[in-house]
C-alpha cells in the first residue's frame, strides 16, 4: 500500500510517499511544493493543487494522510494553512483518495511512541524507519513522511478495516 502524507502549507507544502509493504516501509518520494509570497493567493493555491494533482497522477497512492489543522498562538498563519489543506483535501477527492486526517501529536505517537516527541526526535526516527542515509530535508517533507507513515499504519489497522468493511 502507498501512503500520501501532506503537511499543509500556502507557503511550503510537505509531500511524501511510502510504500507499506508487510511491515517494511521504503520512501518512495518526497519533497516540497513551494510558491512565492509575492504571488496572489489563488495563483499559490492553483500551484499547489496542479503539482499535488500530478503527484497523485503519477504514483497512485492508495491513501492520503493529511495534518489536521492546528490553531497554534499564531492565527495569521492558520487561515492561509486552512486555504491549502482545502486545496489538499479537493485534490483527494478529485482523486477518489480515501484521506486519514491526524493531529500531529498522533503523528509523533506513531513515529516516536511519545505524542510529546519534538522535531528532532521525530525527523531521527523518520530517518531509522525509512533507512534513509540523511535526515530528509526540509523539515516539511520529513513532517509529510511521517504523516505518511502514520497514516499507512492507521489505513491497515485492523480496527479501521472491519470499520470500512461494516
Amino acid at each position: 500500500m502507498l501512503a500520501l502524507g501532506i503537511d499543509p502549507g500556502s507557503a511550503i507544502c510537505g509531500y511524501g510517499l511510502v510504500e507499506h509493504d508487510n511491515g517494511r516501509l521504503v520512501a518512495k518520494s518526497f519533497g516540497v511544493i513551494t510558491t512565492s509570497p509575492k504571488a496572489r493567493m489563488q495563483d499559490r493555491l492553483l500551484k499547489i493543487h496542479t503539482e499535488l494533482d500530478a503527484l497523485i497522477k503519477s504514483f497512485h497512492p492508495d491513501v492520503m494522510g493529511v495534518e489536521k489543522l492546528f490553531f497554534g498562538r499564531n492565527a495569521t498563519t492558520a487561515i492561509p494553512v486552512g486555504q491549502a489543506r482545502g486545496i489538499v483535501l479537493l485534490s483527494a477527492a478529485q482523486n477518489n483518495l480515501d484521506v486519514i486526517e491526524i493531529t500531529p501529536n498522533e503523528v509523533k505517537q506513531s513515529i516516536t511512541g511519545y505524542g510529546g516527541a519534538d522535531k528532532a526526535q521525530v525527523i531521527g526516527m523518520v530517518t531509522r524507519i525509512l533507512e534513509l542515509d540523511a535526515p530528509p530535508k526540509p523539515d516539511d517533507a520529513a513532517d509529510a513522511l511521517a504523516i505518511a507513515i502514520a497514516a499507512g499504519y492507521e489505513a491497515n489497522s485492523p480496527m479501521r478495516r472491519n470499520f470500512l468493511e461494516a
